[in-house]
């Protein structure tokens, strides 16, 4: 194989999953297909690009070209159409010699090479976690993609080993590309810190946890563990826009007499997430299935002490700088987050390690390895 480097090829980039409204659709996969496009095309790479838009926009600082489709792609059976019917159609109007799908999907009738982004395959391990017609959507259009992309990007080691075994797909087919951490996410000035905390009315001391409310996230233990927690002073604070299945996760709050010392703030801004971080005492993220576990890393860089599962790539982004727990046994969860809050020397102890942990992965860097993929894809003798 030969990777060729004197041509200028033209990627488009599948971002109709750019979300312009806040909700659990900004997170996650938002994130990581807004900071790909704010650093592709950075370090000369020699690429073309094309971002193939919907209702979301481009970060203000990219001048990458834009061709926006008007479908209403907010609405997920409409991108769905747009992404197998019209999608072709509109990579051959601009002469793509390759497409990036950042979710999980690809054209399946593409006139050109494809590239996939695996995040995670819960909807295969997990289905009962999912609404059946999520479900059947996620696993059939990922499996059919999978089987025909050139290359296939796996954001850590975890879910390319899933990705060979619940896919059936080569691993030399596939590529490891980590997420990174923005800098905005950094230990910021107490003062700032405590002016947040008042603005919210939160107690000096509280549990975090960051992320959609959603089964997978284990949420219901989480809060079954903080009812056994003997600090009486602290509070818990589940941050993240609504996703499905969370009535339960409501229910057990109001069952356990918690309704005070919970709070749900909701979708939180990219923004003023790092004060979140900051302001927290711990960051709980007791999961059941990650694809990768970005919360871990950024609480890390904001110097936040962390406490996550023992399964699925969370010890691979926590790395030797966390608490791990076995997200299944609430006991387990409670010990670990009363050990974490009684012991000043392993908090310091894991926000030192953490700290240094998080420098290791940056957007940049992902960034350019994953335009290292487009060109992997486009080598002389690649094959699907």
């Amino acid at each position: 194989m030969e990777i060729a480097t004197e041509e200028s090829f033209h990627v488009a980039i599948n971002a109709h999953l750019l979300s312009g409204r806040a909700g659990y659709r900004s997170a996650g996969v938002h994130q990581y297909i807004y900071h790909l496009l704010r650093h592709l095309g950075e370090e000369g790479d020699g690429l073309r690009y094309t971002v193939m838009l919907g209702e979301g926009a481009l970060p203000l600082d990219v001048a990458l070209a834009t061709l926006r489709s008007g479908w209403p792609t907010g609405r997920a059976a409409a991108r769905v159409a747009w992404e197998q019917a019209a999608q072709p159609g509109a990579l051959r109007r601009i002469g793509a010699d390759l497409v990036h799908g950042p979710v999980f999907v690809g054209p399946l009738l593409s006139p050109c090479p494809v590239v996939v982004t695996i995040h995670d395959l819960s909807f295969i391990r997990f289905p009962h976690l999912f609404r059946p017609a999520n479900r059947l959507y996620l696993t059939a259009l990922t499996r059919l993609s999978a089987r025909r992309t050139r290359r296939l990007i796996a954001v850590s080691e975890h879910a390319a080993a899933e990705s060979v075994r619940l896919l059936g797909i080569s691993r030399e087919r596939i590529d490891v590309v980590y997420h990174g951490v923005d800098p905005a996410f950094r230990p910021l000035p107490a003062d700032e810190v405590a002016a947040f905390r008042q603005r919210w009315g939160l107690p000096e001391r509280f549990l975090l946890f960051v992320g959609t409310l959603e089964p997978r996230k284990n949420l219901v233990r989480l809060v079954e563990a903080f009812s056994r927690v003997r600090d009486t002073q602290i509070g818990l604070v589940l941050a993240g826009g609504k996703g499905w299945l969370y009535n339960e996760l409501f229910a057990k709050v109001e069952a356990l007499d918690l309704s005070e010392k919970v709070i749900f703030p909701g979708y939180v801004m990219s923004k003023e997430l790092p004060l979140w971080y900051n302001a927290a005492t711990i960051l709980a993220y007791p999961s059941i299935y990650e694809g990768f576990g970005l919360p871990v890393l950024e609480a890390q860089a904001c110097g936040t002490p962390v406490l996550t599962s023992n399964v699925s790539s969370l010890p691979e982004a926590a790395g030797d700088a966390a608490l791990l727990v076995n997200p299944y046994d609430v006991e387990a969860i409670a010990a670990g987050l009363n050990r974490l809050l009684t012991s000043e020397s392993l908090r310091c102890d894991l926000r030192e390690r953490g700290l240094g942990h998080a420098q290791k992965f940056s957007w940049p860097r992902a960034a350019q390895e994953t335009a290292r993929v487009y060109r992997r894809a486009l080598a002389k003798g690649e094959r699907a």
